[in-house]
């Protein structure tokens, strides 16, 4: 059951979505990959425009909240970031750090208890496996599409359950 009083929820994923990882992607393309300086480097990525336009404009009448397949470890740079680049304010959800399930299992988990708080008006992610699955539990989803594809992302993502 949902409290109509509060706001709705819009939420959004981070890496692809409102940030730009092209700049780490290649810690990625080698075996093993180096997970630790492709997180160390986000700091560093390059807001997306389409994104952060989107979440400041959602703000004004939903509730922003931050889904990420980030590693708890991540919090702080990922915190700093959103207000380095005048991102809303909001809740952030972020994977525990021995977490390696796929992002469409960790996002959905979440997606969903989110819901029995309050109306989800959206989810905004760069995953396409994960808006599929988000989509067919009756969420509304926007893909980001504005940001480079990268396969060794996407891998990690459902494969590595990684980000």
């Amino acid at each position: 059951m949902t409290d109509s009083s509060r706001r709705p929820i819009a939420v959004f994923d981070l890496d692809n979505t409102l940030a730009d990882t092209a700049h780490r992607q290649h810690f990625l393309a080698g075996r093993p990959r180096d997970w630790n300086a492709f997180f160390a480097a986000a700091p560093q990525d390059p807001p997306l425009a389409e994104g952060v336009a989107l979440a400041v404009e959602s703000a004004r009448a939903c509730e922003v909240v931050y889904l990420s397949g980030r590693p708890e470890r991540c919090r702080r740079d990922t915190l700093e970031w959103l207000a380095a680049h005048g991102l809303p304010e909001g809740r952030l959800y972020m994977r525990g750090n021995a977490d390696r399930r796929p992002a469409r299992t960790t996002k959905l988990e979440i997606l969903r208890r989110l819901a029995r708080d309050g109306e989800v008006r959206m989810l905004v992610d760069d995953d396409e496996l994960v808006c599929d699955d988000a989509e067919r539990a009756g969420f509304t989803v926007v893909r980001a599409r504005w940001a480079v594809r990268s396969a060794a992302l996407e891998e990690a993502q459902e494969r590595e359950g990684r980000t």
